[in-house]
């Protein structure tokens, strides 16, 4: 069982890992500070297995709109930050790719799953080309593994976005060092060739660079603003990072 300021966030029979938990604590804060602050109705019901009311919801999103709105970044900054970071910016960026899939499925030992495609990712960092084939034949539950993991060229268009966060956030060829994680399970990936995209010039893109310096100061300052919420709460059952300095104004 786990508290947030003696409101019930997890029964014990729900068993949530801590990434789940975690989760839920930081809702539950952002929902005790809208009500706080009077963005939410006092009498607003706790939440019922993670799902929170509607007027929380909105309520969250404006607490996090009047709380953690930053400055708005000006053309030296938005110059800057295209220049450092324009990989993200390129387009048509390629990727050939082979993968395994552990499935994650209801029941599944999730630490059992995932130690045991660790040993084989191990073995594969160590092997020919040929056995990955092999590997992806017999271990894959994606259709691709009777085509020995073949998924072809992919663009991040063509991936589920968390997936295509991991094969396109690094520069790497072969089989990568880590596990890839996605909604569909754990993957180990082989990339056989990559092709660079264009980079459009910052004048096409400036509204996205733009955007995507406010979502990381959104990012960034929120982190912030629950570690200083949970350094002011009664926590019971969940762990949390913890700051004691005062609130993002």
């Amino acid at each position: 069982m786990a508290h947030v300021n003696h409101i019930e966030i997890a029964a014990v029979e729900e068993a949530l890992d801590e990434a789940a938990l975690r989760q839920r604590a930081c809702t539950e804060l952002l929902r005790q500070r809208a009500i706080e602050l009077g963005l939410l109705a006092a009498d607003d019901p706790a939440p019922r297995e993670g799902a929170l009311s509607e007027a929380a919801s909105q309520a969250i999103e404006a607490l996090i709109a009047q709380e953690l709105a930053g400055p708005e970044p000006d053309e030296t900054a938005c110059r800057r930050h295209y220049e450092a970071n324009a990989r993200h910016y390129a387009q048509g960026e390629r990727v050939q790719v082979r993968h395994i899939l552990f499935a994650v499925t209801p029941g599944v030992d999730v630490g059992l799953l995932r130690q045991r495609a660790e040993g084989h990712l191990i073995q594969l960092r160590a092997s020919e080309s040929a056995a990955f084939t092999e590997a992806a034949k017999t271990l894959s539950n994606c259709p691709s593994g009777a085509e020995g993991g073949v998924l072809g060229w992919l663009t991040a268009d063509d991936c589920a976005p968390e997936f295509a966060k991991e094969l396109f956030g690094r520069s790497e060829i072969g089989v990568l060092p880590q596990l890839l994680h996605s909604r569909f399970g754990l993957h180990i990936a082989a990339i056989d060739a990559r092709e660079p995209g264009r980079l459009p010039a910052f004048e096409q893109v400036r509204e996205a660079v733009a955007q995507r310096m406010r979502q990381l100061h959104q990012i960034s300052a929120l982190r912030q603003y629950l570690q200083t919420l949970a350094g002011e709460a009664r926590l019971q059952g969940v762990e949390l990072q913890q700051a004691s300095s005062p609130l993002v104004q």
